[in-house]
């Protein structure tokens, strides 16, 4: 293996790929303050602007355990600038966009630009960065990156679909997409050659990716068509049966797409699993904000927006104490008492979404679940990432992140079930709080559940030396 060349500008290294992690985080939230406008101007109907959303989600979680793979095989660097690229070439299609079939298909690519730059940019951190302090501290400022992409994104989105219109929420990516490839070509250290291996296992690609679509297809379409819409019903058969052929192609091939060896690392199968729950509950504290707040009492979508600058901000802020704290106390440990403080936080914001409470009693709750949410997503990732081989820290990525994207499609559906079973149709605003704080205290019930999780972790021995990742010194950097 040939040796790579020193990192001269480690901080512009970090800095080029929590931008990358920005963009991701801004080109999600972005979009749904325009969603009216590109329904009005575009001739989405009601039904079918879903999509808009949807396509992004379905590609995005579809391809990760291949974007992820990929990385490990042909390159995280050469990855990150192809996820790069996909990102800007679509966000020029969708902004020039005048039919809905065109905009869906942009958004689609924007998906698969997606699952490809995550699990790159991840893995790239997680290989670059030393096992321990060093890459809980990067984590962390990926995290924040992720954080405040969101707040940029909600806010960004009105000031350019107001100034400009719809279509600069989309063309606001490429300038962006640009600054950060030009970065990354100049400091983020070249692809080191790795041992030749038998090629891509296309069989084992095609039924995962087949699978994972058709799965995160059912996720979505599921709230919307309905569970037992044939469609919906269809698509979940389906994947069932290319990942069963997926499992047995990697069982048998001597060059697995997904080793299945994988499975046996105890911090990525439950961090992967803490993933999922955190988004299937954390990540629909924004819906149901957003509910109490404009369906309920009445603000408007600039004062929900910002309403939404609090949780956001603390969210960043915990991005960065857990970092600190995954150092300090350990990773497991960071994991077991946010998720704990999360839960409690959750159920204290819910106590307060009756119909005659203020926004100023759900602060506190608000404060509490949002800063745990931060110092999860900081040690969740440093927990499924640690003790992974660097030739595997891609799929470990891709895997991490697809528990993200599934476990926010399963928890939203579950959760909306739950509050519309207790408000019921057509619901006053008295009886739409009602099933919004069933369905808050069913997810902080969730929250204090997935500790067995955490518990499940692996111990960190004290004193115990920090793991090296097996690529060549001079490609780590030091922070």
């Amino acid at each position: 293996m040939s040796q790579a060349s020193p990192v001269r500008h480690p901080a512009l290294v970090l800095v080029s790929l929590a931008l990358a992690q920005l963009i991701i985080a801004l080109d999600y939230s972005i979009v749904f303050v325009a969603l009216p406008d590109i329904g009005a101007k575009v001739g989405f109907s009601g039904q079918d602007l879903q999509w808009v959303i949807g396509a992004y989600g379905v590609t995005f979680g579809g391809f990760l355990l291949l974007g992820g793979r990929l990385s490990d095989l042909l390159g995280r660097r050469r990855l990150f600038m192809v996820g790069l690229l996909l990102y800007a070439v679509a966000s020029v299609a969708g902004g020039l966009a005048t039919t809905t079939e065109l905009l869906v298909v942009a958004r689609a690519v924007q998906g698969i630009g997606g699952a490809v730059l995550g699990p790159a940019t991840l893995s790239l951190i997680t290989t670059l960065f030393r096992e321990g302090p060093e890459r809980n501290k990067a984590i962390g400022v990926w995290g924040a990156a992720g954080s405040s992409g969101m707040v940029v994104g909600s806010l960004l989105g009105g000031v350019l679909t107001e100034v400009f219109g719809w279509e600069a929420v989309f063309f606001v990516n490429v300038p962006l997409a640009l600054i950060v490839g030009l970065i990354a070509l100049r400091v983020v250290p070249a692809d080191v050659p790795g041992p030749r291996t038998g090629g891509l296992d296309f069989p084992g690609a095609v039924t995962v990716t087949a699978g994972a679509l058709l799965l995160v297809f059912g996720l979505v379409n599921g709230p919307k068509a309905g569970w037992t819409d044939s469609v919906t019903l269809g698509a979940f058969a389906a994947s069932a049966v290319f990942i069963a052929l997926f499992v047995v192609i990697e069982s048998r091939t001597g060059n697995p797409l997904v080793p299945l060896y994988v499975f046996r690392n105890r911090n990525l199968r439950y961090g992967t699993l803490i993933t999922f729950v955190f988004m299937a509950t954390f990540g629909a504290s924004a819906y149901f904000i957003t509910l109490a707040l404009q369906t309920v009492r009445g603000w408007s979508a600039l004062s929900t927006g910002l309403a939404f600058i609090l949780p956001c901000g603390l969210i960043l802020i915990g991005t960065l104490i857990g970092g600190r704290m995954s150092t300090a106390i350990g990773v497991r440990s960071t994991v077991i008492i946010s998720t704990l403080v999360g839960g409690v936080g959750m159920a204290l914001f819910a106590a307060f979404l009756g119909d005659g409470s203020t926004f100023l009693q759900m602060v506190p709750g608000i404060v509490v679940f949002s800063l745990a949410q931060g110092v999860l997503w900081t040690a969740m990732f440093a927990a499924a990432t640690t003790g992974v081989p660097n030739e595997l820290q891609g799929l470990a990525s891709g895997l991490a992140n697809c528990g993200l994207q599934i476990g926010s499609a399963v928890g939203l559906g579950v959760l909306v079930a739950v509050a519309a079973a207790v408000s019921g149709a057509d619901p006053s605003p008295a009886q739409m709080s009602d099933g919004l704080q069933v369905a808050t205290y069913t997810a902080a019930v969730l929250i204090l559940l997935s500790v067995v999780f955490a518990l499940a972790l692996p111990r960190e021995r004290a004193g115990a030396p920090v793991a090296v990742p097996a690529e060549p010194l001079e490609e780590r950097v030091e922070v």
